[in-house]
């Protein structure tokens, strides 16, 4: 298994942000469904790996700058044929080292309250990640479940 820094360009990840997306507007109601389209994955601001096995893709994950000190973690995900490999836990890992790398502070990130979310929440509460209220420009809302990671 490997991570590289990934340009969004490869049909394999367009395919697997495609499942993202649907899955997000499956499970809660448009305005509080805060996933990223492609075009706005690739703004300068986003760094987005993508993790492989040959030439299977396992998973993906982001980083957005929100200051110089604040990351959120953005796009994780990993396809429902290949989960419970470590393509997750991998990605995450990398994300954290990274945001220290940076000098960040403090890693947060929004996902879904709703019970379909648990293995998300039990990932991220596994590497240190505490719930908290919401960040950056979220609003408090009964769709999304805020957690954040104290990095210094």
């Amino acid at each position: 298994m490997h991570i590289e820094l990934d340009d969004l360009s490869r049909p394999e990840i367009h395919a697997l942000l495609e499942e993202h997306l649907r899955n997000m507007y499956e499970l809660s109601p448009p305005e509080c469904v805060f996933a990223l389209d492609l075009d706005r994955l690739r703004q300068p601001d986003i760094s987005f790996w993508s993790v492989w096995e040959g030439p299977q893709l396992l998973g993906c994950g982001a980083l957005k700058e929100l200051d110089g000190k604040h990351g959120e973690i953005k796009s994780m995900r990993t396809p429902k044929s290949t989960r419970r490999q470590g393509a997750g836990r991998a990605v995450l890992a990398h994300i954290i080292a990274t945001a220290r790398s940076r000098g960040y502070e403090r890693l947060s990130l929004e996902t879904g309250s709703v019970e379909a979310f648990r293995p998300a929440w039990q990932l991220y509460a596994s590497a240190g990640f505490v719930e908290c209220g919401p960040f950056g420009d979220y609003a408090a809302d009964p769709f999304s479940k805020f957690m954040t990671l104290q990095l210094r």
